[in-house]
């Protein structure tokens, strides 16, 4: 049996369900197609910078998230091969970027909030998408249980090995020779760190902490991956031993964090991205089709906008097929189709090279905070320190607009 949807999203996600939920602010229905049996709510912290939360209250959830978490005050980093503080940044207090507001939210938190201001129809479990292709100005979804959907718009929030994003021409994503190594710990007596982004670099390896709230704090450690790491991957207790033994001259109670880390709170993941020149040069959409979110521009950890974007590509998507959707009634299945095309282009156009340059610039700075020569370390932290600490803050000086056209 066939059944027809005007928009089906692959993937429920950050990018998927907002995009959903911009949508359904705009009085448009959509279908989000998950694979797993629930939501996908693993994961750690994710840091919510100033363009996450303009996105976020676009589509109506800021409030309710700020109610939980404690808001960030500057970001401290520092040498952890002399133990020296490189730079320090204060949120609140930067001239032309006044005004920013950084928290970090549990993922999970997110996605139950994205989720439950939709209809309760609107996210279709266990339904994993096999294979695409066209019908006309339709595109036929066939999904692992046989059923298929008809779709005349159909967006691709699938991740990292996204099935739509395979069907548009893009590559899987690359290894950029590096993995990281995440973690929460809880405090059931609150822990002693100050509200602040804690980062150290030195000896080819990258570390820090970040609270959640009073209670809560997660920490991460990235390091050049080699084939004597493959032994820790389904090993939390050695990489946790591993990390350890790399970290350096850094405060007496990151270590005592790290420490006190439960085994089942360790998580390791190789670092992947979609090279800059594919985004530039590669079909983002394509006739009634496009990507968002780790589907469209996965990158690296090191400016914490992986979630921020797939926050701002939902509100600029729904925005664009809201636009192309106005005004339907007595359309053709023709001109439906062209206006659909036009929005998805619209969209393509805008994200675009934001994608290229928070990529760009996310693997460039991890690439120089984790650089082990003794030239690139001494313009590190003597030179461009300051510079470096300002460059997160730079990313999120955006502004990804309302749900409706001006």
């Amino acid at each position: 049996m066939e059944a027809i949807e005007d928009i089906v999203i692959v993937g429920a996600g950050i990018a998927g369900l907002t995009t959903a939920l911009g949508l359904h602010r705009l009085g448009i229905r959509s279908l989000v197609l998950e694979s797993s049996d629930g939501l996908r709510t693993t994961g750690f912290i994710l840091t919510t910078w100033t363009n996450a939360w303009r996105a976020m209250d676009t589509v109506g959830i800021g409030d309710s998230l700020r109610q939980q978490n404690n808001q960030l005050f500057g970001l401290q980093t520092a040498s952890s091969s002399s133990g020296l503080p490189t730079a320090e940044i204060q949120f609140d207090a930067l001239g032309t970027q006044r005004g920013h507001e950084i928290r970090c939210l549990q993922r999970r938190t997110m996605l139950e909030t994205l989720a439950n201001e939709l209809p309760s129809s609107t996210i279709r479990y266990s339904s994993k998408v096999v294979s695409i292709e066209e019908s006309g100005y339709l595109k036929l979804v066939h999904l692992s249980d046989g059923s298929v959907l008809k779709a005349k718009v159909l967006i691709g929030c699938d991740g990292v090995n996204s099935a739509v994003a395979k069907w548009l021409g893009f590559k899987k994503p690359s290894f950029v020779g590096r993995s990281i190594i995440r973690a929460s710990v809880y405090y059931e007596h609150g822990h002693s760190f100050e509200p602040k982004s804690f980062r150290y670099f030195g000896e080819g390896v990258r570390s820090g902490v970040i609270p959640s709230d009073d209670k809560s704090i997660c920490w991460f450690f990235t390091f050049p991956s080699s084939s004597k790491n493959e032994e820790m991957e389904e090993s939390p207790a050695k990489m946790k031993q591993f990390v350890l033994g790399k970290l350096g001259k850094i405060p007496d109670n990151l270590r005592a964090a790290i420490e006190k880390t439960e085994l089942d709170n360790i998580v390791l993941s190789q670092l992947k991205i979609r090279p800059p020149w594919e985004i530039l040069l590669g079909n983002i959409s394509k006739t009634n089709v496009c990507v968002a979110g780790d589907a469209f521009h996965p990158m690296t950890p090191d400016i914490g906008q992986g979630g921020c974007a797939a926050l701002e590509d939902g509100v600029v998507l729904a925005r664009c097929l809201g636009e192309a959707l106005r005004d339907k009634q007595g359309m053709s299945s023709e001109e439906e189709y062209k206006r659909i095309v036009r929005g998805l282009q619209s969209y393509a156009k805008e994200r675009r090279w934001r994608a290229f340059e928070l990529i760009s610039t996310g693997y460039l700075l991890g690439y120089i905070q984790q650089s082990n020569g003794r030239v690139l370390n001494f313009l590190r932290d003597r030179v461009l320190a300051n510079f470096l600490a300002g460059l997160p803050l730079k990313m999120a000086s955006y502004d990804c607009g309302k749900l409706r056209a001006s």
